[in-house]
């Protein structure tokens, strides 16, 4: 899918500091993920289910590198 990334209304989490942050926009239902410090760059784009199993991982800490 293509997206006009400069007509989406991009966010970034309360806790982001110095910039280093990933942003996240929706689109016709999807999820737009890219990159705070190269926004012209790539964007991933996740389905809703998708997603909330993206945060329910984060929420699980399945992705500690511990």
């Amino acid at each position: 899918m293509n997206y006009r990334t400069d007509e989406l209304r991009w966010r970034r989490a309360r806790r982001c500091s110095g910039g280093t942050c990933v942003e996240v926009a929706q689109a016709d239902g999807n999820i737009l993920v890219r990159d705070s410090k190269n926004p012209g760059g790539a964007v991933l784009c996740f389905d809703p289910s998708e997603w909330r199993a993206f945060v329910e991982g984060v929420k699980q800490d399945e992705f500690s590198f511990e």
